[in-house]
């Protein structure tokens, strides 16, 4: 019985805070928690709240552009994956002394039609780790998921502005780089 109150007296606090009972150092601002077009937002810092018509199309825009940036960034991802997947198989050839001409068919693009170090190259599941490689993924992957929580945090502004500057410059980015992505997977595989 005294750990369920001793509980209880730890959740307080945060209860009162949470219903507005309490004192709380945190700041709400003026945060509208259903979807609306109306300015007064933060956005994602304290100091960037677009109080104006004008601030809210330029919040809009760099939305819309931060959202064709992502875009750009996963065709780009796509294209490298695949010319990362052919420099590590023509690594692991190397690696497997394959013999020059079967460098050239591999660095052509050749798919391999008899067994042979081609074919051992094509089976091999998991690329090796090449740093040069690895490292800019990771970076690549980092910069994709710095902007997806942006978006994120802008989206729960509730702001109906944001979400269809973000909706909207994802499906232009799509349309405009789309077709690389897709060409990279495609090419190499």
């Amino acid at each position: 019985m005294f750990s369920i109150n001793f509980a209880a007296l730890l959740f307080i606090p945060a209860v009162l805070a949470h219903t507005g009972h309490g004192s709380t150092d945190m700041d709400m601002g003026n945060m509208i928690p259903y979807l609306h077009f109306t300015p007064g937002d933060y956005l994602l810092f304290q100091a960037w709240i677009p109080t104006s018509a004008g601030a809210m199309v330029g919040a809009s825009i760099g939305l819309f552009l931060l959202a064709l940036l992502d875009r750009w960034i996963a065709a780009s991802r796509a294209i490298m994956e695949a010319h990362w997947i052919r420099r590590a198989q023509i690594a692991y050839a190397e690696k497997l002394n394959a013999s020059m001409s079967e460098i050239e068919a591999l660095k052509s693009g050749a798919v391999p039609k008899e067994p042979g170090v081609l074919s051992a190259v094509f089976m091999r599941r998991a690329p090796p780790f090449i740093p040069s490689h690895d490292i800019s993924r990771g970076f690549l992957h980092a910069v994709q998921a710095t902007l997806g929580f942006t978006f994120m945090l802008a989206v729960m502004t509730f702001n109906g502005g944001f979400i269809i500057a973000i909706i909207v410059g994802l499906g232009v980015g799509e349309t405009l780089f789309g077709r690389f992505a897709s060409l990279g997977r495609q090419h190499w595989h």
